[in-house]
C-alpha cells in the first residue's frame, strides 16, 4: 500500500487533468482552464473576494462564456484555484511523508501543509459562502494518504490509538475555519496547528507554542 501510494503521489504531484464530465478537455480547452484559474488567484489576491468575474475572463485573456462554460460561479471558480494549490503543495509533501519513518510527525506534516495553503490563500476562502466546499477540494489521494499515515503511527505509538480518520478529517476542517481569526500574510495559523497536533500525541506535549497573536477585530479583556 505505502509503495503504491508514493508512486501514485509522484506520478500526479504537480500535475492536473482537466475535464469535461467524464472526458478529458482537448489541449486549448486545458489551456484556458489553467489561464483562468491562474487568472482567479491573482485577482482574488489583488482585489478581494468581491471581484467581478468579468475582470478575471479578461484577466486571463478568455471571453467570459468560456469562463462560464468551464465554471458554473465565483464559487466553483474558488474551489478550482484551491484545488490547484493544494495539488502543487500538498501532493509533493504527501509523497514526502509516505517515505518518512517518523509516521507521526509525517503525519502532522501533511496537515500543516494543507492548512498552509488555507492560510495562504485566505483571500479565495473569504470568497466562499462557507468552508465545507473546501473539504472536496481535497484529492482521495490525499485523503487515503492520511489515513496511512494515521494507522502507522498508531503503530509506532506516537498518535493516540483512539483517534479516528474522520477526527483527522475534522480537525483539518476546523484548522481550516481557524483561517479566518488570524492577519493575511502570517505565520500565526501555525499556533491552533501546534495546539491540535499536540491533542494527537498520547501524551502531553511539553514543546513551546509558536507565538500567540491577536484576533483581528475581536478586543479580549485584559486579565
Amino acid at each position: 500500500m505505502y509503495r503504491y501510494l508514493q508512486f501514485r503521489m509522484a506520478r500526479y504531484a504537480g500535475q492536473m487533468e482537466y475535464r469535461q464530465g467524464s472526458r478529458p478537455l482537448r489541449a486549448d480547452a486545458a489551456r484556458n482552464v489553467e489561464k483562468i484559474i491562474t487568472a482567479a488567484r491573482e485577482c482574488f489576491h489583488e482585489k478581494g473576494p468581491n471581484v467581478p468575474l468579468q475582470l478575471i475572463a479578461e484577466t486571463a485573456q478568455v471571453g467570459p462564456a468560456t469562463l462560464f462554460r468551464n465554471f458554473a460561479d465565483k464559487e466553483a471558480l474558488v474551489l478550482a484555484v484551491i484545488s490547484r494549490q493544494l495539488r502543487l503543495h500538498v501532493d509533493p509533501a504527501v509523497s514526502r511523508a509516505l517515505s518518512e519513518a517518523d509516521a507521526g510527525a509525517a503525519l502532522m506534516h501533511v496537515i500543516e501543509s494543507i492548512v498552509q495553503v488555507a492560510a495562504e490563500e485566505s483571500a479565495l476562502l473569504d470568497a466562499l459562502v462557507g468552508r465545507r466546499g473546501v473539504l472536496t477540494t481535497i484529492s482521495g489521494n490525499i485523503i487515503e494518504a492520511l489515513g496511512v499515515l494515521l494507522g502507522r503511527a498508531q503503530h509506532q505509538g506516537t498518535v493516540r490509538t483512539d483517534v479516528s480518520e474522520e477526527d483527522v478529517i475534522r480537525i483539518i476542517a476546523m484548522l481550516i475555519g481557524s483561517v479566518d481569526t488570524i492577519e493575511h500574510g502570517t505565520n500565526a495559523w501555525k499556533r491552533p496547528v501546534a495546539l491540535m497536533e499536540d491533542a494527537l500525541r498520547p501524551v502531553a506535549a511539553v514543546r513551546p507554542l509558536p507565538a500567540q497573536t491577536a484576533v483581528p477585530g475581536v478586543e479580549l479583556p485584559v486579565g
